[in-house]
């Protein structure tokens, strides 16, 4: 399972023109799930977007979390993450989950999420969506679990 963290001051997710889900400070992440993960990976990866120290402390460096700050979580379904890009000029989508079980997942770590931390919002599995987002940085990091 992948994410790609993206620290923001605000973000927010449309269908069809009508916001889903937004946040002001907190972390916007973009999520992949790939062949044979688990429940055990979304709990690492949840472990690791609550608690990763990406938000500046009073001397201005990274030692603060998105628990200690109190910021949003928006959790957006990006399946293009999990490409395989290695070879050629078109990306193989063969590294991705099936649709039955990346929505499973997904839908797993969003309820997880939810009951561990307050503010959390999410895009809509499978959807057109448009991601808005004013990255604070700015700080991108692609986390495994």
């Amino acid at each position: 399972m992948k994410g790609l963290l993206q620290r923001v001051t605000s973000a927010r997710v449309e269908v069809a023109g009508a916001t889903i889900g937004a946040i002001d400070q907190g972390l916007l992440v973009l999520v992949a799930v790939e062949p044979g993960d688990t429940g055990a990976q979304a709990d690492r990866l949840l472990h690791k977007l609550l608690n990763y120290r990406v938000f500046s402390d009073a001397e201005g460096r990274m030692n603060r979390s998105l628990v200690d700050v109190q910021g949003g979580l928006l959790l957006v379904s990006q399946f293009t993450l999990a490409a395989d890009t290695r070879s050629g000029m078109r990306p193989s989508f063969s590294t991705a989950a099936p649709p039955e079980l990346a929505r499973e997942l997904f839908e797993y770590l969003l309820r997880q999420a939810q009951a561990a931390h307050p503010g959390v919002q999410s895009g809509r599995f499978g959807a057109d969506m448009q991601v808005h987002l004013v990255n604070d940085g700015p700080v991108t990091f692609m986390l495994q679990a």
